[in-house]
């Protein structure tokens, strides 16, 4: 059996897609630096069209399109300008670094199944009086969280913003007991 040229490429062809394999920022290859900020952590979308790629780079489909400015995302590996990301739904690609922000949002228990409003109270306690009723899937600004509670606040259209604590396992966008500043 004669071997084509498709059959001694297709080995090399392999090799090469594996190198572009998902690394974290402490381990670029090719002494490729990352970012040196920890992977996994929190950030948000910048605009309201963002395209999730398959691979890291413009040549690989864009598998998704997102279209809510300020949603938090988790990155959970970087390579070059590029970013791999995952949705409080799961679905994960890679995005350009450009076109996502530092700025801390969290979506409100967007795994609750029924509309059920969540309290958002006055102070860090049970307690406090309750100054809105949020949706599941509200996005809300992160200003600081203590490991337990987290202030947030909700941006309300043609009116006030609205200013509140809630309690962090009701949001996706910051880690168990992780302290926000």
């Amino acid at each position: 059996m004669r071997k084509t040229a498709f059959t001694i490429f297709l080995p090399i062809l392999l090799l090469a897609f594996m190198s572009v394999a998902p690394v974290t920022a402490q381990e670029a290859p090719g002494g490729r630096k990352g970012t040196g900020l920890p992977v996994p952590r929190y950030v948000s979308l910048k605009t309201d069209r963002v395209n999730l790629r398959e691979g890291p780079s413009k040549d690989h489909r864009t598998a998704w399109v997102f279209q809510r400015a300020g949603l938090p995302v988790e990155i959970i590996a970087e390579y070059e300008t590029w970013r791999r990301i995952r949705d409080s739904e799961g679905t994960e690609g890679w995005v350009l670094h450009s076109l996502l922000s530092g700025r801390r949002t969290g979506l409100v228990m967007p795994w609750a199944k029924d509309r059920t409003p969540i309290p958002l109270l006055s102070k860090p306690d049970d307690k406090g009086d309750v100054v809105a009723q949020l949706q599941p899937g509200v996005i809300a600004n992160i200003k600081d969280c203590n490991g337990t509670w987290c202030r947030i606040l909700i941006a309300l259209e043609r009116s006030r913003d609205v200013d509140g604590y809630l309690r962090q396992d009701k949001l996706w966008g910051v880690y168990p007991n992780e302290k926000v500043e």
